[in-house]
């Protein structure tokens, strides 16, 4: 299995937009072949000392049953589109592609 946490860096004032979008799109997403859940997150106040808040961060929780799923996702129509709608909206997107270890 394969584990993605993305990390999407919203322009300032842009985030309920973007989760506008983000969210029209799982449906076609958790149809593709291989794909096991895909969950846009963000930060939530704890106090905790360790933790890191960006409000203008969407954490995704990605997982697929192998590469090959994630390299078709990513190449996927309903991706393609998705891109093109926020382009503007996306200041940076970062990736951690993992397995168990």
């Amino acid at each position: 299995m394969i584990n993605v946490i993305a990390s999407i860096h919203i322009n300032e004032g842009r985030l309920s937009e973007f989760i506008k979008i983000f969210k029209s799109n799982i449906p076609n997403v958790l149809e593709e072949k291989g794909c096991i859940e895909y969950l846009p997150t963000i930060d939530v106040p704890t106090g905790l000392p360790p933790q890191e808040l960006n409000s203008n961060v969407v954490t995704l929780i990605e997982k697929w049953n192998s590469l090959e799923d994630l390299q078709a996702h990513l190449s996927a129509p309903h991706m393609l589109a998705y891109k093109e709608n926020v382009k503007d909206i996306v200041d940076k997107v970062s990736l951690k592609v993992l397995v168990e270890a």
